[in-house]
């Protein structure tokens, strides 16, 4: 039951060992029921061209020999439209290379290394089909603590402080009064809570308490 649920799939095998990828063909085949073709390039898939998304069609490109530099270039070429359209999988990667979570930002679903036994495959290819990324614990948790701090960040530098509403701010949050402000920015009163009206509008606070704690949350 489980090859006949994907007996409407079908794997590109592309890379340079035609050997390679027809002995891997084979395998594939029989042990998942899934149609494969090699190709040798990219280039060569039938419709790649074409607009939409096949998620029936899962491409195996093999990176054996490539370096960081080389995968980037290659991500850089074919380009995210291609990516999102079929189930991308790299398999032969070097490990320690560090490509994984840019992979994962291009859309790749799935690493297989130059090391993984054959045996691995057809799991993998199956989770790839279920919707999964097959990818270890470890890049996996890095990646998400990775978009975490990015989105932290990007929220931190979403509000747009002038350079003297986070000189104002920052002393707000050392507990400095509106006149010591004032003397040490030499500046008027007035001037002053200009800036701290402007600034509690933009970070959306209510008063000097939370402006403070914000300001030493996010600067």
């Amino acid at each position: 039951m489980e090859n006949e649920e994907l007996t409407d799939k079908f794997i590109y095998i592309v890379g340079p060992q035609r050997l390679q990828n027809e002995l891997m063909a084979s395998f594939l085949e029989r042990e998942t029921g899934i149609e494969c073709e090699g190709l040798d390039n990219l280039r060569d898939i039938p419709g790649r061209n074409d607009k939409g998304t096949d998620l029936t069609r899962a491409i195996l490109w093999d990176c054996l020999g490539n370096d960081l530099k080389k995968h980037l270039a290659d991500f850089e070429e074919y380009g995210e439209k291609m990516f999102s359209r079929y189930l991308f999988v790299l398999f032969n990667v070097t490990q320690g290379l560090g490509i994984e979570e840019a992979a994962i930002e291009w859309g790749i679903k799935g690493v297989f290394y130059e090391n993984d036994l054959m045996e691995h495959y057809p799991r993998g290819i199956r989770a790839v089909f279920d919707g999964e990324l097959w990818l270890s614990r470890e890049i996996l948790t890095r990646h998400i603590l990775k978009e975490k701090k990015r989105r932290r960040h990007s929220k931190k530098n979403a509000v747009s402080l002038s350079r003297r509403e986070v000189e104002v701010i920052s002393m707000v949050a050392i507990g400095c009064t509106n006149g010591e402000i004032a003397d040490r920015l030499c500046i008027s009163h007035n001037t002053v809570k200009t800036h701290l009206y402007n600034i509690f509008k933009k970070i959306n606070v209510p008063n000097r308490l939370q402006a403070a704690f914000w300001a030493v949350k996010n600067l």
